[in-house]
């Protein structure tokens, strides 16, 4: 089986200006000739993260999801990336992915809302993990603080995800938390694991970038620091399938203990299809 291209997209997001980082990002993907599988932005990568929901939340099937259909078509390939979308109450921190034909094949919703910086008050929280298939291999998205909570991306993995990939506004100061949660989360569930940050200043934080990849053995395998630009990294989907098989420590989990964590590891013949 093929592996799986991905473009991550690292930049410096202009606050609350849709239109800036729409022309940004294309901009950014204009300069890769080579094709791609699936193209991969940072969380609210359209405005920030802001909690000026009344500026800039948008339906479901607004303005940013357009654009990011666009951005498919335009390369052919999956895209997946962040966005504020209104909800009941409040807004709703999103990330969808999105066919090479423009539908969403997934919405996941933040389940863990930044209450540090007030999130909670302004954004609801999601309720339903997503894996959805991306050119033959299970991908699951989760969003920036979900990082701190190993048991939804084990929740996941039991479904079948093979790469996490998190968007985030990760700021400078707990960089080294980032970077770290992303290696454990990938070695715990033997997945890939790819975290989308973005660069520069924005509503009084700094951003360091650091949109690392790490491969199921906690290996780093990209790491642009805190340059702005799209980076490619190749993904093989044996290297998940491998060690699942040889080295299984996933099949030792106590799921009698947190049932609602349980759920079979893939074998081998279904998560190839046979």
């Amino acid at each position: 089986m093929s592996g799986l291209r991905v473009a991550v997209v690292q930049f410096d997001i202009l606050w609350e200006d849709k239109t800036g980082n729409y022309d940004r990002v294309r901009s950014l993907l204009e300069r890769v000739q080579e094709p791609v599988d699936l193209v991969l932005l940072p969380e609210m990568f359209a405005t920030g993260f802001s909690m000026n929901i009344e500026k800039t939340a948008e339906t479901a099937e607004g303005e940013t999801v357009s654009f990011l259909s666009s951005i498919a078509a335009s390369r052919n390939a999956h895209v997946l990336g962040g966005l504020m979308e209104r909800g009941v109450q409040g807004g709703k921190n999103t990330a969808v992915v999105i066919s090479p034909g423009g539908d969403v094949l997934c919405r996941y919703v933040k389940m863990h809302p930044f209450s540090f910086g007030g999130e909670d008050q302004r954004y609801e929280k999601g309720n339903e993990v997503c894996v959805v298939d991306v050119g033959g291999m299970k991908v699951s998205p989760l969003i920036c603080y979900d990082l701190r909570f190993p048991e939804l991306f084990r929740e996941a993995m039991a479904r079948g995800a093979e790469l996490f990939v998190v968007p985030a506004n990760w700021p400078s100061v707990r960089v080294g938390h980032f970077v770290n949660l992303l290696r454990a989360r990938a070695i715990e569930n033997l997945a890939y694991v790819v975290g989308v940050n973005r660069v520069g200043e924005g509503g009084g934080l700094t951003y360091p970038g650091r949109s690392v990849v790490f491969d199921p053995l906690g290996e780093p395998i990209l790491d642009p620091e805190d340059r702005e630009g799209v980076f490619l990294c190749d993904l093989d989907p044996e290297k998940v399938r491998e060690p699942r098989e040889k080295f299984g420590f996933l099949g030792d989990r106590r799921t009698d203990r947190y049932p609602f964590l349980a759920g079979p590891i893939p074998s081998s013949s279904a998560r190839r299809g046979e």
